[in-house]
């Protein structure tokens, strides 16, 4: 992997990082739109609320962990360590990162960590 495509990965990344922020601060705005909201509701209108509030928090913890792999892999950028499996030490192909710019395992160390699905009844 040369230069030119780590250059191009840390661009794809920080646009990642860019859009997963700009994700948070507009759910953080809609979450505070409808707190100011809630002043005289019935009842079905405060449940509804309730649910929609789970669900922007549910997104929100999901935009934090895309967040911290992100974050994490302009940090193995920096530190020389982006596309080295973080399991084996192996390479982790081009079109790997390319598909997934945050992965940290190789695609030999992922098939086996997901392993074969059994049925435990």
């Amino acid at each position: 992997m040369g230069e030119d495509f780590y250059a191009e990965m840390e661009q794809v990344l920080l646009g990642q990082r860019r859009e997963i922020l700009e994700t948070i601060a507009g759910e953080d705005e809609d979450f505070r739109a409808m707190i100011n909201s809630m002043g005289t509701k019935d009842l079905g209108d405060i449940a509804a609320d309730d649910i929609a509030s789970r669900k922007m928090e549910a997104l929100n913890q999901h935009a934090a962990n895309r967040l911290k792999s992100v974050e994490a892999a302009l940090s193995r950028l920096k530190n020389g360590r982006y596309g080295v499996c973080v399991q084996c030490g192996a390479k982790i192909p081009e079109e790997r990162l390319r598909a997934m710019p945050s992965a940290v395992l190789c695609i030999a160390c992922k098939s086996g960590e997901e392993g074969p699905r059994r049925r435990s009844w």
